[in-house]
């Protein structure tokens, strides 16, 4: 922030107006913005899909001192609307648009951006803004492998970025309080965590090979990735069910209740064991190109002796838990369990079938009578928070931090090397490998297409 109130400084004294996006202010309107000299300026990488709901919600926050200068996309088609989003979120002011976001990262008004490209980009998005002297926020996971997430950590210490990851449920308030919960013993010692992703899904389809529509940069879509033919049933949204650019449904919406698993089991360190089944159900590769499982199940052993499972169902399937849980996260505990719904919660003690504490309590008392909470957790929102955590400078600040990130998204990243390989593995949290498994350590990385490289040195 202080190298860009600087230039703020000088571009006021020195010349009529200062650009932002499409809309050029004379240096007396820009100083009468909100907060001009605390203003966070973002760009926005990747806006289609979830990329969409971020831009919404950032510009939002117009009124609090964030500005979207610049949207970029490699589909141009995606632009005109987004763009629309934002202006009218900025009372008119437009963002401009590229479509290589090393243009946004060149900029020196804009102070962090948003990532929400296809998984195998953001490493590579992360690694490049930071080294460009931004902050960043990327969706989850926050890598489509193990070794590059580590370099992401790598490149955000060595040249101080805040860097959050798109884990909403640190920052709800309901979750935050059952987490808190737990932690202080509200169900015994928790032994064991479950999580679940029941999302049907049906049959995209198949398509042949084609020619990428002019609209699409295909070579800055690929980026990172081996280069393969462009197919329409391939690229948005869909990368999300093919290896080279996802990482299916357990990498997908799984990261989300990963996370809140390992954090209710308060697993500091990486599991030692994993293994995973599953497959393909209910549709044949002769009507989709799919090649992540629908149905899957994981299981994780923590040093310890705690565990951790997974489970995603892509197909028809009941709920679980007394909530009818179909995405969250069960704990189990020796005095009793949890359920977590959503945002909601509720804890039950031993065989009881009625709750005891939850979110809709104003105090819980842990199995035992000790007041776990009185007061819920205060919490302005993730993205409030990346806000708040750009002007301190301070990434403690964050309450999904990259390394925090890193830590969950391992898990699904880990489970489905087990998944393809066909193996229980053994795990090196230290080093980050498997334990002498060739063909599962290959897996922990890429190949990566020129000039489209995560350095080995950051």
């Amino acid at each position: 922030m202080n190298e860009r109130r600087k230039f703020i400084k000088k571009t006021i004294v020195g010349s009529a107006g200062v650009v932002i996006g499409a809309t050029a202010f004379s240096a007396k309107s820009y100083g009468n913005i909100l907060g001009a000299n605390d203003r966070v300026v973002l760009g926005s990488v990747g806006i289609g899909g979830r990329g969409k709901d971020l831009l919404g919600s950032f510009s939002k926050m117009y009124k609090d001192g964030v500005t979207i200068k610049t949207v970029c996309d490699v589909d141009s088609s995606l632009v005109g609307e987004k763009v629309k989003i934002a202006a009218d979120n900025q009372k008119g002011n437009g963002p401009g648009t590229e479509t290589d976001m090393r243009k946004v990262f060149e900029d020196s008004e804009i102070d962090a951006v948003i990532i929400a490209t296809p998984n195998h980009w953001h490493a590579l998005a992360t690694i490049w803004a930071c080294q460009a002297g931004k902050n960043v926020y990327v969706e989850k996971p926050s890598s489509h492998n193990v070794w590059e997430g580590r370099k992401m950590i790598e490149a955000a210490r060595k040249y101080n970025r805040v860097v959050q990851v798109g884990f909403q449920n640190r920052s709800l308030v309901n979750v935050m309080q059952a987490i808190s919960f737990l932690h202080n013993g509200g169900i015994g010692e928790v032994f064991m965590a479950r999580g679940m992703c029941f999302k049907p899904r049906d049959s995209f389809g198949i398509a042949k090979d084609s020619t990428p529509p002019s609209t699409l940069n295909y070579d800055l879509w690929l980026g990172p990735a081996k280069y393969q033919p462009y197919n329409e049933l391939r690229g948005h949204y869909n990368w999300h069910w093919h290896w080279a650019t996802g990482n299916g449904d357990t990498g997908n919406q799984g990261p989300h209740q990963f996370d809140v698993a390992r954090w209710g089991l308060n697993a500091m360190k990486h599991p030692v064991k994993v293994q995973s089944i599953g497959g393909i159900f209910g549709i044949t590769p002769a009507e989709c190109s799919q090649e992540t499982p629908n149905t899957q199940t994981s299981v994780f052993e923590y040093e310890d002796g705690k565990i951790l499972e997974f489970e995603t169902r892509g197909r028809y399937t009941n709920a679980e838990a007394n909530s009818g849980v179909k995405i969250g996260n069960l704990f189990y505990g020796t005095y009793g369990w949890m359920e977590v719904n959503g945002e909601n919660w509720k804890a039950y003690k031993g065989r009881e079938t009625e709750p005891f504490a939850g979110s809709d309590m104003n105090e819980s008392a842990a199995i035992g009578g000790d007041l776990t909470f009185r007061v819920a957790p205060v919490s302005n929102g993730h993205y409030a928070n990346f806000i708040d955590a750009v002007r301190s400078g301070n990434h403690h600040d964050l309450n999904c931090d990259v390394e925090v990130g890193h830590m969950s998204t391992v898990l699904p990243l880990i489970a489905n090397v087990a998944y393809r390989v066909g193996e229980t593995l053994r795990f090196n949290g230290e080093l980050e490998q498997f334990i002498e498994n060739e063909a599962a350590n290959l897996m922990l990385t890429r190949e990566y297409r020129d000039p489209y490289v995560v350095p080995e040195k950051v």
